[in-house]
């Protein structure tokens, strides 16, 4: 089972919404059994609230169904829990590794990283635009499974 950590600021816009996406393509690819995902933010100042109404609305929108969800924060443990811990921007990896120390098993990545163009993913909490921010995620999605599926021969 690899198992991976979406991680962002507050975990109520982009980390769930890259895990929502993210369980969708794996559904549909039928490849449950293999890839777990989950989500978390470096910070406490959304703990225990739900999915941001920005997000809940574009998931919505594109028909990609959510599971419940309420905002938790990493922790040092998850660092050994997971095989891969997907940050949304530079300085998510910067709080990633302040939470869990040196990144020694290289498991931390953007989630864009396994894009045509690494780049951050910006935030809709300031930006307000959560259709950039779906395509973003979408993309980094994509590129993400389509490593995986290589790298773990999965088909």
């Amino acid at each position: 089972m690899i198992k991976i950590l979406f991680i962002c600021h507050g975990n109520i816009c982009r980390s769930p919404m890259a895990e929502f996406v993210m369980r969708d393509m794996i559904r549909k690819q039928n490849l449950q059994d293999n890839i777990k995902v989950a989500s978390a933010a470096t910070s406490r100042e959304e703990i225990g609230n739900p999915v941001h109404y920005g997000t809940k609305s574009k998931m919505e929108q594109m028909g990609i169904p959510m599971a419940p969800h309420r905002a938790v924060q990493i922790t040092k443990r998850d660092y050994k829990e997971y095989d891969y811990i997907i940050g949304m921007e530079q300085w998510n990896i910067r709080n990633i590794g302040r939470i869990c120390g040196k990144d020694t098993d290289h498991k931390v990545y953007k989630l864009l990283d396994f894009s045509k163009e690494p780049r951050d993913i910006s935030d809709p909490w300031y930006t307000g635009d959560f259709d950039l921010t779906y395509k973003d995620v979408k993309e980094g999605c994509e590129g993400l499974l389509e490593f995986l599926i290589k790298e773990h021969h999965l088909r």
